[in-house]
């Protein structure tokens, strides 16, 4: 996610009871949640639960992040509804058991991997996307036929209590909980023991996090954030990447972890780039950004004051305002940046874009890779060739040419980051798996002992030749 870590104010609720947990893992020990039927029933749940409370939920993240309804509809609700829905469609062929080959020392017999839930099963969520971030890993871990404890994040309180209060009444409370609290109740959570931790958030809590995981040696998957570079080339239209890198930047006041954080280019890309991009905050925004409907606020006080420290770096050419009554600032565009500067040495998670001079493709490539692996990289140019070598000499959680995080959309593409940028991946199918343990298993006859003799010592020099060639050979899959 971000510098903006899951939670770091107190807040009211507690954390679970060990009643509470006891339950959970009772009801999952006692194959609740492993039948089809029971995971379609809390999957159709899930989705009447986001029908039936879409004003709420439209209005609670109003709140907490300044979202406009169709924003929310757009990044939140919708892409958690086609979730639910790929789910519903596609929830008995993800099940089935997978066959697999076998060699001709297990011709007779039957070899598959079954696809078996963990059991309790922890989702810690972040609040710039609080029912996206909590509800798209929460499909796949139904699907998965898991028990769940929900831990959404308290800074963003409203959307926090509609989860909190309405959620749980479309599911099955003795297999699923939402918990509340802050950083010292998560604390206290997470020294209970799991079988499996979903979080998203900073790198600094999720190292935390994994600490805690690996006192019960706890799988997990850490979905973090970073900065993301975003090159572009002087062959390209300035005002159609200025648009596209705006709407990326800006959207969600800029609290988007795979949001371009900081813009690569040449000099005179830069000054062909700034007046395009202060038209497209014009066109998009208005000349008063403060008044428009569709920017975003700041999560918190904080937050703001953090970022309204980093627009002292460089020099301010498009943007730079800010109210601290509304938690507002201007969509800003930087320039003259130092890479030594503090805009440049945390992830910005803002409405702010730095622009650093770059002087050829290869400059712009090292710079990245002298950096820790970020969870998207963009490059925009004209020229295909420029694209691919950004794409194939560079590492990234996600990778968009000519575009931003539309790849969101796609189910088919899995989220996910690499080094420290976070392990694990999730979306449509790759979120079932992550919340599947892959079980080996192979069947075979109690008789045909004969077959088997020569398997057993002692080996004599026809018997080891024979299994070194049984053992090599690939024989059909057994439908």
């Amino acid at each position: 996610m971000s510098a903006a870590d899951t939670g770091s104010e107190p807040c009211q609720g507690a954390g679970p009871s060990e009643a509470t947990l006891h339950t959970l893992r009772e009801a999952f020990n006692a194959g609740r949640t492993r039948p089809a039927e029971f995971r379609t029933a809390q999957l159709q749940g899930l989705g009447r639960f986001l029908k039936d409370n879409k004003q709420l939920l439209q209005d609670a993240l109003a709140k907490d992040v300044g979202k406009s309804a169709f924003e929310s509809d757009m990044s939140e609700i919708i892409l958690c509804q086609n979730e639910v829905d790929l789910a519903l469609k596609n929830l008995q062929t993800w099940m089935k058991d997978e066959s697999v080959s076998t060699n001709f020392l297990t011709k007779f017999s039957s070899a598959f991997i079954r696809k078996e839930p963990f059991g309790l099963v922890l989702i810690i969520a972040p609040w710039n996307y609080p029912l996206n971030l909590m509800i798209m890993p929460l499909v796949g871990a139904i699907a998965a036929g898991n028990c769940v404890v929900l831990k959404p994040s308290e800074m963003s309180k409203n959307t926090e209590k509609v989860l909190a209060e309405l959620l749980p009444q479309y599911l099955d409370q003795s297999c699923f909980a939402v918990v509340l609290g802050g950083p010292e109740e998560t604390g206290q959570l997470l020294k209970h023991k799991f079988d499996y931790i979903f979080f998203t958030g900073s790198p600094r809590v999720g190292k935390i996090v994994m600490a805690a995981a690996a006192k019960h040696l706890t799988p997990i998957t850490l979905e973090l954030g970073g900065k993301n570079p975003c090159y572009v080339d002087d062959n390209c239209d300035p005002q159609t990447v200025a648009n596209r890198v705006a709407w990326f930047r800006y959207f969600n006041a800029g609290q988007t972890c795979v949001a371009p954080d900081y813009v690569l280019c040449s000099q005179e890309m830069q000054e062909r780039l700034v007046p395009a991009l202060q038209n497209a905050i014009t066109r998009f925004y208005g000349d008063n950004p403060q008044t428009s409907p569709n920017l975003g606020r700041i999560i918190n006080q904080k937050h703001f004051e953090r970022l309204q420290g980093l627009l002292g770096c460089g020099r301010v050419a498009i943007g730079g305002q800010s109210d601290e009554g509304e938690r507002y600032i201007a969509p800003t565009v930087l320039v003259d940046v130092q890479e030594t500067e503090p805009v440049m040495q945390e992830e910005i998670f803002g409405p702010i874009l730095p622009l650093v001079t770059v002087r050829s493709l290869d400059e712009a490539v090292n710079f990245i890779n002298q950096r820790e692996k970020p969870l998207a990289l963009y490059a925009f140019s004209n020229n295909g060739q420029v694209v691919t070598q950004m794409l194939e000499c560079t590492s990234s959680g996600s990778f968009g040419g000519n575009d931003g995080f539309l790849y969101l959309t796609l189910p088919a593409l899995p989220l996910g980051g690499v080094g420290n940028s976070g392990m694990g991946r999730y979306h449509g199918k790759f979120s079932f798996d992550t919340f599947s343990h892959q079980r080996a298993c192979l069947l075979s006859s109690p008789g045909m002992e004969k077959l088997n003799d020569l398997r057993y010592p002692p080996y004599g020099t026809w018997d080891q030749q024979l299994i070194s060639w049984a053992m090599g050979s690939q024989s059909c899959t057994l439908l």
